[in-house]
């Protein structure tokens, strides 16, 4: 494997497991405070955020790049504030991350969502009139019985974030040891002369991952019903 990816595939390569990681991992605990309160709250306004959270997967994932750099460039109201801090996102890694995360999280949420909802809710109401707060019966009931819809959230937006491109190269652009992704170096190669070999590589490894990640979502899914079959 080492002698078949050269430097600038292997680089790629790290960086989009790079991204995808802290791209899950930042989402994560957003991701599962919006799934639990999609499925089990009530409140105004419920069906905007249902339809924010999602709008990801339906706008151009461009048009998403386009308001990323819009709020978190240079010039933008929230990349200006960080900016004073030391923090930069455009252009750089970090903000890859957040575009992949972005373009994920309306996975997440609604692996995390259909396993909160499969719940018993009648479990969770036994457990507060016994007494127990309802962050407690969060920890101790629902929490540990939608951890296999967590973790196949988890992989799915991990296999989302590797194949991130049109948000990410608009937000961020196509750097070489930067920015420049799985994606964004299948596009540079394909541009030069002879770059069809390595592009082809990467495209191996990208059907690699996302099969993987297909197949653990898939049988995590199925552990999930059969936990709420046997319930």
């Amino acid at each position: 494997m080492t002698d078949w990816l050269g430097p600038q595939e292997w680089q790629a390569v790290a960086l989009s497991l790079r991204v995808s990681f802290w791209a899950v991992l930042a989402s994560l605990p957003l991701g599962l405070f919006t799934a639990y309160a999609l499925a089990r709250w009530h409140f105004p306004g419920k069906q905007i955020v249902n339809g924010l959270v999602h709008l990801p997967l339906i706008l151009p994932p461009v048009v998403t790049g386009y308001l990323l750099l819009l709020a978190f460039g240079p010039m933008g109201p929230v990349g200006r504030a960080l900016g004073q801090v030391g923090i930069v996102l455009a252009f750089d890694w970090t903000g890859a991350a957040l575009a992949a995360a972005v373009m994920a999280f309306p996975l997440m949420v609604r692996a995390m969502r259909l396993a909160i909802e499969a719940v018993d809710p009648k479990l969770e109401e036994a457990a507060a009139t016994l007494g127990a707060r309802p962050a407690w019966v969060f920890a101790t009931v629902t929490l540990p019985m939608v951890l296999p819809g967590i973790l196949a959230g988890a992989i799915l937006a991990f296999a989302k974030a590797m194949g991130e491109f049109g948000a990410t190269i608009t937000f961020v652009s196509n750097i070489p040891g930067q920015t420049r992704t799985i994606p964004s170096a299948i596009y540079a190669f394909l541009q030069v002369p002879g770059g069809e070999s390595a592009a082809m590589k990467l495209v191996i490894v990208s059907v690699v991952v996302a099969m993987g990640a297909l197949l653990a979502s898939e049988w995590i899914g199925r552990r999930v019903a059969a936990r709420v079959r046997g319930a």
